[in-house]
């Protein structure tokens, strides 16, 4: 256990502006940074904690939250919570924050918290492996891959990904068409600059990926929010509202963030819309490879006849977030103008990370490491689903879709999702609310919850602490599993 005086010597202030988890926090924290609590000691347990001083469990739970998302202590589930072992003086001082940010404000930055959108497995990416294959690509180097790299991207890995969109989404096209770019945001603004000029009309899913809706504001363009319903977007509502819009940003596979498909008829509508007007379709394909329910839909470029489909990857989702790798697949006519555009941006991506995920892709790593996060994925997101129906009841109406990397949990209490989230971001729960998602059409509230790095087995134990969260905004008393797990702990 953690030092007496380490304990004792934390003096809340209930009076003061700084909420109590806050204060908690920056205790340990400190104790931390100055070296009185050392790298594998172990930290009271949350009730002991709560019970010793006379706080909600909830309190203790949102700033142990904090901590283990900043990396300092780390949870070992029936082993306690200790200080992370990685740390060390330099870490730690690195670490240290001059300001000190709300956990909203944290989002995708630092470890993932419970519940994140977006974040793939990190604790299960085969870590040792990717490093023997950097190692190798790195001594592999020649004086001519030091320079400026193809602003088309590293030749082997664009053959690499058209071999690997031909057999895993249906998509012929040559690695001239390709473009490596550093992740979908990337993607997009290059897009932006080729196709979009003065207020070109975009039709954009409603509710849509907030990063997307902000990058085309930027660029200038004019915004048409088109309704999302169980078939994917409106395509008909589109034609009605600006048949000629220059371009339409849809995530066909899975929508983003509702989770339904864009049906047959309506990718076939929306492609003649496309070829009659002259328009460009761009299609997220964001996380595709996790369908954990019958067959995928094909991709919409797969189907793609005239040319009008720029589909864009990323393996931010199925490898890891840092590498800031994605592609881009143009027509034929348009690939010399985008290469010029990519040259004018940035020169491309750096030539050492498109060669390791070249060698991990060719040499099967990429396929093997795909079918396994399948699987755990498939794991995680029944557990956390029984899990959620195990402690709320039906509190909450959950909304699974066959695939996707989060699930939807509906309410029909009467209570704003978006208040719910911020009481359960500030236990240190990534919970976001659906209808923040929204741009002018209504959204049936709901929580957006992942379910990537959320191991089966904390699945009960975060969904209780959810509930203490939350819990008392429903309307409803706690389910009879919860009751019985409270009166057990």
């Amino acid at each position: 256990m953690v030092s007496t005086p380490a304990k004792r010597s934390i003096t809340f202030a209930r009076a003061n502006a700084v909420p109590l988890y806050r204060q908690i926090y920056h205790h340990f924290r400190e104790a931390i940074t100055v070296g009185q609590l050392r790298p594998g000691n172990r930290l009271p347990s949350v009730r002991r904690l709560a019970e010793e001083f006379g706080t909600a469990r909830g309190t203790i739970d949102a700033a142990y939250a904090m901590l283990a998302g900043e990396g300092y202590i780390l949870s070992r589930g029936p082993g306690g919570t200790i200080v992370s072992p990685q740390l060390n003086g330099s870490t730690i001082g690195r670490a240290a924050p001059k300001r000190l940010a709300e956990p909203t404000e944290r989002r995708g930055i630092s470890a993932p918290r419970p519940f994140q959108m977006g974040q793939p497995s990190l604790d299960a990416f085969p870590r040792k492996l990717w490093s023997r294959v950097v190692a190798h690509q790195a001594r592999q180097l020649s004086p001519s891959d030091l320079a400026y790299p193809d602003p088309a991207g590293f030749g082997p890995l664009r053959d690499v990904i058209a071999g690997y969109l031909a057999s895993s989404r249906g998509i012929t096209c040559t690695s001239q068409q390709i473009l490596i770019t550093n992740g979908y945001q990337d993607a997009l603004g290059l897009i932006s600059d080729v196709l979009l000029h003065g207020d070109s009309k975009v039709w954009l899913e409603d509710p849509c990926y907030p990063l997307v809706r902000h990058a085309l504001e930027d660029a200038g363009a004019k915004l048409v929010p088109i309704r999302v319903d169980a078939e994917g977007l409106r395509v008909a509502d589109g034609v009605a509202h600006a048949r000629r819009a220059r371009l339409a940003v849809v995530t066909p596979s899975h929508q983003s963030p509702l989770g339904v498909a864009l049906s047959l008829p309506r990718r076939l509508a929306m492609l003649s819309w496309a070829s009659d007007t002259g328009a460009f379709i761009v299609e997220d394909d964001y996380d595709s490879e996790f369908h954990y329910v019958g067959r995928p839909l094909p991709a919409l470029k797969s189907i793609d006849r005239n040319e009008r489909v720029l589909y864009a990857g990323t393996f931010s989702k199925v490898l890891f977030p840092a590498l800031r790798l994605g592609y881009l697949i143009v027509p034929h006519e348009l690939a010399p103008i985008f290469i010029r555009a990519n040259e004018r941006r940035s020169f491309g991506a750096p030539t050492l990370g498109q060669r390791a995920v070249a060698a991990f892709m060719a040499d099967g790593h990429f396929a093997r490491h795909i079918k396994r996060m399948r699987s755990l994925y498939a794991g995680r997101r029944q557990a956390l689903a029984e899990a959620l129906s195990a402690v709320f009841g039906d509190r909450v109406e959950l909304d699974l879709k066959p695939g996707g990397m989060h699930l939807i949990a509906r309410i029909d209490s009467g209570a704003s999702d978006v208040e719910l989230a911020r009481l359960a971001q500030i236990a240190g729960l990534a919970v976001e609310a659906l209808s923040r998602r929204a741009i002018t059409h209504e959204c049936r509230p709901g929580l957006l919850l992942g379910f990537t790095n959320v191991a089966e087995g904390d699945a009960l134990d975060l969904c209780d602490r959810l509930d203490r969260a939350i819990g008392s905004q429903l309307g409803h008393a706690r389910s009879k599993v919860a009751l019985r797990r409270r009166r057990a702990a």
